[in-house]
């Protein structure tokens, strides 16, 4: 009996604590080169686990599907992949700022709202612009309340007109 080299999908989803369906999705994806077929079933080369463990760092990273691809094959091979790292990194960054500010202002909202004692919607501070803060922020946080708020009416706004969500609210 002929001996087959390479390892199977299963081997290769067991050595990168991988589903076999995520490596043919990936597959299918772009994100991973054809395999060799033999007898129809998959049979990768040993090189295939360090591309799966970048694109499951880069995964961890924030980076999609479509920014892996480039990560992986979008650039001249002559570019190093630490220069492709940081050319996709200077692009992420920003987007993962805008993520962590919009994380700080739902924070902020959940704990002004379990300050909340009021018995209408309508007397609520964060509702309703220019109420007094019923719910007592203190002086250094009523800047960062007064633009929690104008982010909550602009989502009103935008939900009343059918318009998209404002980009700071997701």
């Amino acid at each position: 009996m002929k001996q087959y080299t390479g390892l199977t999908v299963s081997q290769v989803a067991r050595q990168a604590r991988l589903r076999a369906s995520a490596i043919r999705y990936y597959e299918s994806a772009g994100l991973l080169p054809a395999p060799v077929r033999v007898s129809g079933w998959r049979r990768y080369d040993t090189t295939i686990l360090v591309r799966l463990a970048v694109i499951e760092l880069a995964k961890l990273a924030g980076f999609t599907l479509a920014e892996i691809r480039t990560l992986l094959g979008g650039f001249s091979p002559r570019m190093s992949p630490s220069k492709r790292w940081r050319v996709l990194a200077r692009q992420k960054i920003p987007e993962v700022e805008a993520l962590i500010a919009r994380a700080q202002t739902m924070k902020r909202l959940l704990e002004e709202g379990l300050n909340c004692g009021c018995l209408r919607l309508e007397d609520c501070a964060l509702l309703v612009p220019g109420s007094a803060p019923a719910h007592g922020p203190s002086a250094e946080s009523a800047p960062s309340a007064s633009r929690d708020r104008a982010v909550v009416l602009e989502a009103q706004r935008a939900r009343r007109s059918g318009a998209r969500r404002p980009s700071g609210i997701g």
